[in-house]
């Protein structure tokens, strides 16, 4: 219980919190509030899967234009599932998320999120940091796949973000967006072939890139799934360990709000369309079935969770907010 106070204390205290809040109170339509979400906290999730520590990164959001995107929906049906979840379908803020495994032995980012090349992304390297990391303990860079959104924040100014780090690539996404003779057979993405040998020409130059096959094990724990349709070397990495899964899942959803519930709703971003939706329907149905967790770049941070069959559809359950039990591997693990 708190003592009493004398009546002039008690009078003296009112006088000052008051004096202290009137300011705050009388408020000033001249005043702009602040520029941004939450700046300031750290932009990562810690968990952990078996023996390993997994830790969502934040590297922004982007706004993009579902409305324009979106292709095999009804307008009225997207306009009303999108409006139901409070989303704008001109301007859908997505986040742009990123996965960094602890192995032990092994620090392996999955994705490097869009640097500089969107207004609220290049967010990455400040949650990295807030995770407790540095870029040059990263030994593995695995990308998913080369959108612009995922690698190019492998560079700053031209230079290798993650120098001492090896990048992993699918071989058929390096042989399509390195190779200069199918820029002109897709104009639709010319920017996406010039980003992509941008973001890799400093770890070429550094012998530091790595192309892989089909269900390659890329480090010990860590294996590449082939799912090619948005990319043609558009790449899962199942995350294993002591029994425990979870599947980075790339580019399979871009608007849960719809695709989950009809996962047959494609975006214009597809190299291969019809591709793209049967990798997302045999995904979803194995994920449901089986129970494993799922990470996913453009669902919202930290874009864990698992998913639920409902209705003839999915949903999305993302996964609980936990401190209990977290530690950091050691390589005697």
């Amino acid at each position: 219980m708190m003592p009493s106070l004398k009546a002039p204390l008690r009078r003296a205290l009112l006088c000052a919190l008051l004096s202290g809040l009137a300011p705050a109170m009388a408020f000033d339509a001249a005043v702009a509030p602040p520029p941004s979400q939450a700046r300031t906290l750290p932009g990562y999730h810690r968990l952990l899967l078996g023996k390993f520590e997994v830790s969502a990164l934040s590297d922004g959001t982007v706004a993009i234009p579902l409305s324009e995107l979106l292709t095999n929906v009804r307008p009225r049906e997207m306009q009303t599932q999108l409006q139901r979840a409070g989303i704008d379908p001109k301007q859908a803020e997505t986040s742009i998320n990123a996965f960094l495994v602890h192995t032990g032995s092994r620090l392996v980012l999955v994705d490097a999120g869009g640097g500089k090349l969107f207004p609220n992304s290049g967010r990455l390297l400040a949650s990295l940091a807030a995770a407790g990391y540095r870029p040059d303990q990263v030994t593995d860079v695995l990308i998913s796949h080369l959108h612009p959104d995922h690698s190019a924040g492998l560079t700053l100014d031209g230079k290798a973000v993650f120098g001492k780090a090896v990048v992993h690539v699918h071989q058929h996404d390096t042989r399509f967006w390195l190779e200069p003779r199918n820029k002109g057979a897709h104009p639709d993405h010319a920017h996406v072939f010039d980003q992509a040998a941008r973001d890799l020409a400093p770890y070429q130059a550094l012998g530091r890139v790595r192309s892989f096959a089909a269900d390659a094990e890329i480090v010990p724990g860590v294996r590449a799934i082939a799912t090619p349709g948005h990319t043609p070397g558009h790449s899962f990495f199942r995350v294993e360990s002591e029994g425990k899964a979870l599947v980075l899942w790339g580019d399979l959803i871009h608007a849960k709000d719809l695709q989950f519930r009809s996962p047959g709703i494609a975006i214009r971003y597809d190299l291969d369309s019809r591709a793209a939706v049967a990798q997302r329907k045999a995904a979803l149905r194995d994920a449901a079935a089986k129970g494993y967790l799922v990470g996913a770049p453009h669902i919202p941070f930290p874009g864990i969770g698992r998913v639920l069959e409902s209705g003839g559809g999915y949903e999305w359950l993302p996964v609980n907010y936990s401190e209990i039990g977290l530690r950091r591997p050691s390589a005697a693990d």
